[in-house]
């Protein structure tokens, strides 16, 4: 008797179809959180908005804090892969610039389109910290992380041997200024355009960080 064999391609077009439904929950998920806010926004409802069914939603994410969770990394990574912004090859590639006035003008662009695609997330976990949970675990740990960032690229600066302040004050300014808060101030409330706040951001940190040329130049 000969066996079913299954067929590669069916495997993988029901390994994209799932894909594509988690996208659909996730996409509306977000749209919903963003425009009623998380405490306001139900499972049946993001199902509805997605087109799937609730168990479809609850078999991808178990409940609405971990759907909070996958929205606000696909925000602000810009995918669901699994892999810290900071691993990323667009991270890793502006980290090995040797220059760090270089490094750092790219880098301030990077923060500052991170900060535009995570602006509307950020409003609502914020509005919503006080009174939900999960909004408020959720800012934690992105705190968290955010520190950890900030004191890994403290210690690639020290590394170049350009860096005019201590590791840990690096650390701590790049803690307070990625966070996107001042992004908000000054570009969403003062009319800033993007490539504005990213030029006034490199400009504020190389001033802050980094050491005057004939000091460097001594050190070399």
């Amino acid at each position: 008797m000969s066996r079913t064999v299954k067929r590669p391609y069916a495997s993988a077009r029901r390994q994209e179809q799932a894909q594509e439904t988690r996208r659909r929950i996730i996409d509306a998920a977000r749209e919903l959180f963003v425009r009623q806010g998380y405490g306001m926004t139900t499972i049946v409802q993001i199902a509805e908005t997605a087109g799937v069914a609730v168990e479809t939603v609850y078999g991808a994410f178990r409940n609405k804090a971990n759907l909070l969770r996958q929205v606000w990394y696909v925000d602000f990574r810009g995918d669901e892969d699994d892999i810290p912004l900071y691993e990323r090859a667009e991270m890793q590639d502006i980290l090995a610039e040797p220059d760090l006035p270089s490094r750092i003008r790219r880098h301030a662009g990077f923060v500052t389109a991170t900060n535009r695609r995570m602006s509307m997330l950020l409003d609502m976990l914020t509005g919503a910290a006080a009174t939900e949970p999960a909004a408020a675990a959720m800012l934690a740990e992105w705190a968290t992380r955010r520190i950890d960032v900030a004191s890994r690229y403290a210690r690639s600066a020290v590394e170049t041997g350009q860096l005019a302040v201590s590791e840990d004050h690096c650390r701590d300014v790049l803690f307070a200024t990625m966070d996107g808060a001042l992004w908000q101030r000054l570009v969403v409330e003062r009319g800033w355009t993007d490539p504005q706040y990213a030029d006034w951001l490199s400009l504020l940190w190389v001033d802050l960080f980094v050491a005057p040329t004939s000091e460097r130049q001594r050190r070399s």
